[in-house]
């Protein structure tokens, strides 16, 4: 695994752990005394490398993970940029240009994200791993609507996300009573494609993230983008929208490549483009 060459050394870069290896990008949360509570500078990284990976061709699919027993126990406001007193506005600004920035670069991200979840996931940790792709949790690993328990509306997306994972009632029982939900109790909801064992947690998520990045990258983000947007679409939105991937799609080299290897009876080589 390679750690990024074009940035220099700064010391946010031990809190926030970025490597690429095989077509992934690894980002890592590392305040594990901190149960990985993100500050407002690790956000404004994970936000810049998601954006990186969108835009990076030899990057093909992502993995957000953290180290310790916590995935993220949610925000931590310290570091963030000083204020003048607090007016009307600030604290709605505050979420725009914070929580919910966060889970849109997820969200948008042009590469399949997979959530590595190791531990505690509660508040907006939580949230960042409902907003990934694909969600990979270790058993010990709990998701918290922890919001209600300090008097609270959740953030982050929280009630846009967890209505298009569970439904709305399943998701009213989370963030009313703000109960620790088990990785195994996760996985049946849906929360949580899968659950393994600690030891074998990077294991998958480093065998499903190299999958996908030896698939047809620009398919799998057209195919992101009609997911994400099928349940605010109607039917004929949704077609058009469909149909139009489609015509995109056909332009790429992997498109050509998977119908001249399948003519060709043999295995595609897609290279992403």
């Amino acid at each position: 695994m390679t750690t990024s060459p074009e940035r220099p050394v700064d010391p946010l870069d031990s809190l926030v752990l970025h490597a690429t290896d095989n077509g992934v990008s690894w980002i890592t949360l590392n305040r594990p005394e901190a149960m990985n509570a993100v500050t407002w500078d690790q956000r404004e990284r994970v936000i810049s490398l998601l954006a990186d990976a969108s835009s990076d061709p030899g990057v093909r699919a992502v993995v957000i993970t953290a180290t310790g027993k916590g995935f993220c126990a949610g925000a931590d406001l310290r570091g963030a940029p000083a204020t003048a007193e607090r007016v009307p506005g600030d604290v709605a600004r505050t979420i725009k240009l914070g929580a919910q920035r966060l889970i849109a670069a997820v969200l948008d991200c042009e590469k399949p994200v997979i959530a590595a979840v190791n531990g505690t996931a509660a508040g907006i940790g939580a949230h960042l791993a409902f907003a990934c792709d694909l969600v990979v949790a270790a058993e010990q690993a709990k998701f918290i609507e922890v919001f209600v328990r300090r008097g609270l509306v959740p953030d982050g997306g929280g009630a846009y996300l967890l209505p298009r994972l569970v439904g709305p009632q399943r998701a009213k029982e989370l963030m009313f009573f703000g109960d620790s939900v088990p990785a195994a109790d996760a996985e049946r909801l849906g929360l949580v494609n899968r659950v393994v064992p600690a030891d074998e947690l990077e294991k998958t998520a480093r065998a499903w993230a190299e999958r996908l990045a030896t698939g047809p990258t620009r398919a799998i983000a057209l195919t992101k983008q009609l997911v994400n947007a099928s349940l605010e679409s109607d039917r004929a939105t949704a077609f058009a929208a469909e149909a139009a991937a489609q015509e995109i799609n056909m332009t790429t080299a992997d498109a050509n490549e998977g119908v001249t290897s399948f003519m060709e009876r043999r295995s595609p080589s897609y290279e992403g483009r």
